[in-house]
């Protein structure tokens, strides 16, 4: 994994790898699932973000945390680039990258921010970043395929 700051060239992102994800309720999933809810009505946003190594969490802006419903866990002391500042964690979202997908927290950044898809994510979906090519990348340690390590 490149360190915090390593940022490839890309288009008009110049120095950024950015991805497309999806992010859903995970308990309007599992409500689905269970058939308590339709599946149309699963809470899900579809957003760009900023693969960001130096980021620990999926880094959502309040708007997006808000249209998705996700339940408070706790305030956090957050480093960020503007300095430090609390910031609230959230639970409960699957995040989808390149079909791959994991549950995991969210860390509410102000409105108006860039999505930010941090190292917890990274390392849960088994993606390195290919600072070169400008894209994310299996793994090679594991031939590229989904492996966790154990």
């Amino acid at each position: 994994m490149p360190s915090a700051g390593v940022e490839p060239k890309r288009g008009m992102d110049v120095g950024r790898v950015i991805v497309n994800v999806r992010v859903q309720n995970v308990d309007d999933v599992r409500r689905a699932e269970q058939g308590e809810l339709q599946k149309s009505a699963i809470r899900s946003v579809s957003i760009q973000a900023l693969v960001d190594s130096g980021a620990t969490f999926l880094c959502l802006p309040e708007d997006v945390v808000a249209q998705l419903g996700l339940p408070f866990n706790r305030s956090r002391q957050s480093n960020t680039v503007a300095g430090p500042m609390t910031l609230r964690v959230f639970g409960g979202a699957r995040v989808e990258v390149e079909q791959r997908s994991c549950d995991v927290e969210v860390m509410e950044l102000p409105a108006g921010r860039q999505a930010l898809l941090g190292q917890i994510p990274l390392e849960t979906l088994d993606f390195w970043v290919d600072v070169v090519n400008l894209r994310l990348v299996g793994n090679p340690e594991h031939g590229g395929k989904w492996m966790a390590e154990v």
